[in-house]
């Protein structure tokens, strides 16, 4: 078992070593979040499963802190209202229950962070195809594989095609993202 942990360790840490190439996408998607913000809009997040959770984890971060006191900032989950998701897809599909929330929420200047390791997901598509025929900018979180990357104005593609890979990287860009929004925040308290 101990040398199993230290496999998985160190596959991570190889992964953790290439995510450098990143910068610019993520330096990208960080002056489009602000940017954002600085304008008034919000960052809306989507993702399914583990990458739900994370969707509702960077909401928290803008709305509440991330590691200083300064005002709450514009981000919206699009992961948690359980009688619109339900609604939704139960009266039509699974595949629009981003879509038709991107459709009632979101606005132009507004942005739409889609999140999917194996970057297709069907609603994140949707949901992206219809922020950006709104004026919605879109990013993306996915791992090397997928569709969704062709779709956004800046997409954050993790070099990998593991899912427990893609998703430690991804909640270590998230982070840089939320800091880098939240250092820009001229509004400290």
């Amino acid at each position: 078992m101990d040398n199993r942990i230290a496999s998985l360790i160190q596959e991570s840490q190889e992964l953790h070593d290439r995510l450098e190439q990143l910068v610019p996408s993520i330096a990208k998607a960080a002056g489009m979040m602000i940017g954002c913000i600085r304008h008034g809009g919000k960052v809306m997040f989507a993702g399914n499963g583990g990458s739900a959770a994370d969707a509702q984890h960077m909401a928290a971060e803008l709305v509440n802190r991330f590691r200083k006191e300064r005002p709450p900032m514009a981000g919206l989950a699009l992961t948690t209202d359980t009688s619109v998701i339900t609604s939704i897809g139960n009266d039509y599909s699974f595949d629009e229950i981003f879509e038709k929330q991107v459709m009632a929420l979101g606005r132009r200047g507004d942005i739409l962070v889609g999140i999917s390791t194996s970057g297709s997901s069907p609603n994140i598509v949707r949901a992206i195809k219809a922020a950006g025929q709104m004026g919605i900018s879109t990013i993306c979180l996915t791992g090397e594989g997928g569709t969704i990357r062709d779709l956004v104005d800046c997409a954050i593609c993790v070099p990998s095609g593991s899912t427990p890979r893609i998703q430690e990287a991804h909640i270590l860009i998230e982070h840089i993202l939320c800091e880098l929004v939240e250092d820009s925040s001229s509004c400290s308290i």
